[in-house]
Parts: C-alpha cells; sequence; structure tokens
C-alpha cells in the first residue's frame, strides 16, 4: 500500500511538472484583421507570434482578437481583455479611430495600451487619460514636415488635400494647413471621403476644378488608392503625395502604373536595401523580415506589422523594470509598466529610435523617416 501511495505521488509530481507553465504576464492585441481596415491589420496580426514569448524569467501569454475594423467592436475586446483576461498591456487597435474609441477604458483600468496607428490624436495633446497611452508609429508632423519641405524645394506653391473623414485625416488637414501656411504654399481645396466609400469622382472634379500643383491623400491601407486612382485616371498631372498610411505593397499592386511617381515620407522598411548599414534600425527591421517570411513562407510583411514588433520590443526592456515594483496581474505592476514605457531611451525598433518622455508617448525624430517615390511599380529612396 505504501509503494502504491509512493508511486501515486510521485506520478502527480511528474504529472504536475509536465504541465505547461502558466503564462505569467497576459498582453492582450486587437487587430483589424477583416474589414476596410485589412491590409493595415492582417500583418499586424501576423506578427504576433514574432513576438517575445519570454522576457527575463517571465512567460509571455498574447491573447489576439479580431475587431472587423468596427470601432464599437474595439471597445468590447478592450474591455473583454480588461475585465475577463485581466491584461497587463494591450497593443493595439489597428485604427486611429478604433484607438481614440477606447482610451477612456485602458485608462480608466490602468492597462498601458500600444497602439500602432498612424494618427497622432491618439497621444497628443497629452492628457491624463492618453498618458496610458503609448504610440509605435511615427506622430503626423515628422512625416508632413518631410513632404512640405520637399515642396517647398521643388517649388509647389498650390497644394490639394484629400483625406478620411474620421481623426487619421482630421489631424493630417490640421498638421498640413499649419505647415503648409508657415511655408508659403496655399492648401486650394480640401476634401473628405469614407473608409467605405467606392467612389470619390465628385471630390476628384472639385479637385481638378482647383487645379493645385500637388495633392496630398491622407488615408491608410487600401483607402490611400482611391483618390490617387481617380484623379490619375481624370486627367490630372501634377504631383501626388502619400501619408506613411500608404506603405505597405498593397499601394503597388492596387495603384499600378498610376501610381508611379508618388512621394511619401515613411519607415526605411520600404527600401532597406539601399540604406546603409550604419542605420542601427536596418538590422532589426532586416531581422523581423526574415523572421515573417520564414513564418508565412517568403511573404514579405508590410511596415504596419513592424508597428506591433516594435510595440514587443518596447515591452521587453519595459517589464523587466515593472517587475521590480509589483507582480504580473497587479495594478502596481501595470503602473510601473507604464512609467518604464515612458522612460525609454535609446531603444532601436524597426521604424527609428525610441526616445519617450512624458510629452511624447512616440518618441520618433527624423531617424523614423525617409523620403520614397514609387518607380516602376517598386519603392525606391528619392535621391
Amino acid at each position: 500500500m505504501k509503494s502504491m501511495k509512493s508511486t501515486l505521488a510521485a506520478t502527480a509530481v511528474a504529472a504536475l511538472f509536465s504541465l505547461p507553465a502558466m503564462a505569467q504576464v497576459k498582453i492582450g492585441v486587437v487587430t483589424s484583421a477583416t474589414g476596410p481596415t485589412a491590409l493595415v491589420g492582417i500583418p499586424q496580426k501576423n506578427t504576433v507570434p514574432l513576438l517575445p514569448a519570454k522576457i527575463g524569467d517571465l512567460t509571455i501569454q498574447y491573447i489576439s482578437l479580431d475587431d472587423g475594423s468596427n470601432t464599437t467592436t474595439s471597445v468590447t475586446d478592450i474591455k473583454k481583455l480588461i475585465s475577463d483576461e485581466h491584461v497587463d498591456a494591450i497593443i493595439g487597435p489597428s485604427g486611429t479611430p478604433n484607438a481614440m474609441g477606447v482610451i477612456q477604458f485602458v485608462a480608466e483600468a490602468g492597462v498601458p495600451m500600444l497602439a500602432p496607428v498612424g494618427g497622432a490624436d491618439v497621444v497628443l495633446p497629452m492628457t491624463p487619460q492618453k498618458k496610458w497611452v503609448f504610440k509605435t508609429t511615427q506622430n503626423d508632423d515628422i512625416i508632413a514636415t518631410a513632404l512640405v519641405d520637399h515642396m517647398v524645394k521643388t517649388g509647389i506653391k498650390t497644394l490639394g488635400l484629400i483625406g478620411l473623414s474620421d481623426p487619421f485625416g482630421e489631424n493630417w488637414f490640421k498638421v498640413v494647413n499649419e505647415l503648409a501656411a508657415k511655408a508659403g504654399i496655399k492648401v486650394v481645396v480640401s476634401e473628405r471621403f469614407s473608409r467605405a466609400d467606392t467612389s470619390v469622382t465628385g471630390q476628384a472634379l472639385r479637385i481638378l476644378a482647383a487645379n493645385p500643383q500637388a495633392v496630398l491623400v491622407a488615408a491608410p491601407g487600401a483607402a490611400s488608392v482611391l483618390p490617387e486612382k481617380t484623379l490619375a485616371d481624370q486627367g490630372y498631372k501634377g504631383q501626388f503625395y502619400q501619408t506613411h498610411g500608404a506603405a505597405l505593397p498593397s499601394f503597388l499592386k492596387l495603384g499600378g502604373k498610376e501610381v508611379d511617381g508618388t512621394i511619401l515620407a515613411a519607415s526605411l522598411m520600404l527600401v532597406l536595401p539601399e540604406i546603409p548599414d550604419s542605420n542601427p534600425s536596418k538590422a532589426v527591421a532586416q531581422k523581423y523580415i526574415d523572421a515573417y517570411k520564414k513564418l508565412y513562407n517568403g511573404q514579405t510583411p508590410a511596415t504596419f506589422g513592424a508597428n506591433v514588433y516594435d510595440a514587443g520590443l518596447l515591452l521587453e526592456r519595459a517589464i523587466p523594470i515593472a517587475e521590480k515594483s509589483g507582480k504580473p496581474g497587479t495594478k502596481e505592476f501595470r503602473s510601473a509598466l507604464r512609467d518604464a514605457l515612458e522612460q525609454t531611451k535609446d531603444l532601436v525598433g524597426t521604424q527609428g529610435v525610441y526616445n519617450m518622455t512624458p510629452e511624447d508617448h512616440s518618441g520618433f525624430d527624423e531617424r523614423g523617416r525617409e523620403l520614397i517615390t514609387v518607380k516602376n511599380g517598386q519603392w525606391t529612396l528619392l535621391k
């Protein structure tokens, strides 16, 4: 009997140690892998398996949800991750409107959120709620300044704007109007459209009537292609500019020959072979690209996926610091994690170098952008 008890006890202990280790840190991820923003959300969702599974002595569990590009679903998903899963941090959502809609909930719960979105409104102007949000893309003014500087250099005096009627587009209108005015460039026409629109013919005709020397399209993902193709089809011959929202392979595929000559400021990932090895982000970006291609049969990731990868790098730096102040799963840990993210210095990511401050929760400088053009259907460094 004693021998049987010993055997049973040994078996129980062996079974206990054979069980998979429980995750000590839970990270929620919300992406728009379906719906109008899917071209942005798919590479972000696909990047989740490449995020660190272990940080220091802590095991990391990622709980990934798809909001279908729907802002209401984003709120539902975020609330679920907070109340049911008790996550320590959140990566996402994919879209600027989606991220704007959940800020109050992550702030009330005291859960830091790393938003891989374009619109600077998620972190600017800084507020008590937005102090819980960190942005893993370049702020609009950094990108817009490069574009307006190019306009000045090439003698452009009149500009047309067309962009989304949502926080992404509206912030771009605000930033570009301010920069253009300072540069002596007159914005002669401004038009808006929605992500779900299948035609912008009316807006394009009004832009043609105003006859600006250049047109800037302010929209991410597939939505960035429609205005440019429509204007090109109607005979517009001026210069097209795009935001970093157009920085994805599908822009080239959907746009075809009609987007040749387009200029944008975006991540070095688009033109990585042309970037000198001395650039600190090149090796990090190449590591991400290689890992993504290995996992997805040679498919090259869009820069939007890299924004999620960088979120993993930020957490990898901050979690060991936060662990000193509290146990994962506690309010103390999450608060310390927020503080550690805000104190990030000289962290090299795929997009540039992060230097966060209490006032700047994006942390990028000019190293986070390159002037790029489309030539013969390919991205190329603008020289």
